[in-house]
């Protein structure tokens, strides 16, 4: 893991303190990471923080030579850079620039001795907000990225065959209740922003169809503590969770579903879901192709028709899969997002032997190395 220069970690950390109000620390390393939905930047850079000696079981072993590194891990707070200054009043923004810092954390990586060595081929770089590094991701595009989707990246920037799909941290409490549907009342629940942009814009005909719907609950909310209490209690006494695209996608919601145990609606035709090499989203989710969805009475019809048994089994495959999605659990999403890293690693050799001698690319052609899945989107729901 490199270690950057504070301005790209602990520092982002420090300007968005001190953008809402906090005073200056004098050792910035001490500050904590602030609650949001892309903490997967600190919780990996916290993982490999740590001795080896305590990182015992984990997929890839932490080295202090670097001419003894397979990959390279880039640990910048990209996501908490994009939101230093977000929600702020006109003319009251900190003098924190995220683009300042993307231009200039991508001048000081592709500077690097072991960067320029294998032109970042065998580089880790997270980037976890579907904006994060905008500006810079041309430059920095040969690594590994760690997303959430490619919502906003090109083919010839990220792709499922180099690029790891990993999840939201997720901000509903943790259901801890039994099997069941006595006490889940309420048929379908969405709690959520019902303007997006995009592909999101599904969200608010959603609204329209199903706001009168009897045992639906569907309400507009951002983010804020009490919406988060108030989206907890809905997601754990509801029997199915609405999953709709935001702007790109995917959005946190999903994960929130599973930690709940209510099973996914996942109402997003071009979403790609985290280690799908290990986990069948079919088992625990209910898939809608978008067209479908917005029929009037449809959503409602199909998951009526749902058993109670069905559900509960449902709900006993994500108890099964629950870890994965648990930043937190010593072999959680931490371990699984490195085991992933590691099996790139062939593919990162062949390109790093490639890189070197002359290819011939015809760019009229497609490009098999950004090949992506799921291109005409799920049909069926409930097999």
């Amino acid at each position: 893991m490199y270690d950057l220069p504070h301005k790209f970690t602990y520092g982002i950390i420090q300007q968005h303190s001190l953008a809402r109000g906090g005073s200056p620390v004098p050792e910035i390393t001490t500050l904590n990471y602030p609650g949001h939905q892309h903490m997967h930047e600190w919780f990996l850079f916290s993982d490999l923080a740590r001795p080896q000696s305590d990182r015992l079981g984990s997929p890839v072993v932490k080295v202090t030579d670097p001419e003894e590194a397979d990959l390279f891990y880039v640990p910048a707070f990209s996501s908490l850079s994009l939101i230093v200054n977000a929600g702020r009043p006109p003319g009251s923004a900190s003098g924190y620039s995220d683009e300042e810092m993307q231009e200039q954390l991508a001048e000081w990586l592709t500077g690097q001795e072991y960067w320029k060595r294998n032109n970042g081929w065998d580089h880790v770089i997270i980037a976890g907000d579907p904006n994060a590094l905008y500006r810079v991701v041309d430059r920095v595009k040969s690594a590994v990225l760690l997303v959430s989707d490619f919502g906003r990246l090109r083919p010839d920037q990220g792709s499922l065959v180099k690029d790891v799909v990993i999840p939201y941290s997720h901000r509903i409490s943790t259901y801890t209740g039994d099997f069941g549907v006595k006490d889940r009342t309420t048929l379908l629940f969405f709690m959520g922003n019902r303007y997006r942009k995009e592909g999101g814009k599904i969200r608010d005909l959603l609204f329209q169809i199903l706001e009168n719907e009897e045992d639906v609950v569907i309400k507009h909310g951002t983010q804020s503590r009490e919406n988060r209490r108030a989206a907890s209690r809905g997601m754990h006494t509801s029997k199915f969770c609405l999953n709709p695209a935001g702007d790109t996608p995917s959005a946190c919601r999903l994960f929130d579903s599973i930690v709940s145990l209510c099973v996914p609606v996942i109402v997003s035709d071009s979403i790609e879901l985290p280690f799908e090499d290990i986990i069948d989203y079919k088992k625990f989710s209910v898939f809608v192709e978008t067209t479908t969805a917005l029929k009037p009475g449809y959503l409602v019809s199909l998951l009526r028709k749902v058993p109670e048994q069905k559900i509960i089994e449902y709900q006993k495959a994500m108890m099964e899969v629950k870890r994965y999605y648990d930043y937190t659990h010593p072999n959680g999403t931490v371990n699984e997002i490195w085991r992933q890293v590691s099996q790139k690693l062939p593919l990162i050799k062949l390109m790093i032997n490639r890189d070197k001698r002359l290819v011939k690319r015809e760019l009229s052609e497609p490009n098999c190395s950004c090949l992506c899945s799921n291109q005409t989107g799920i049909i069926d729901s409930l097999g």
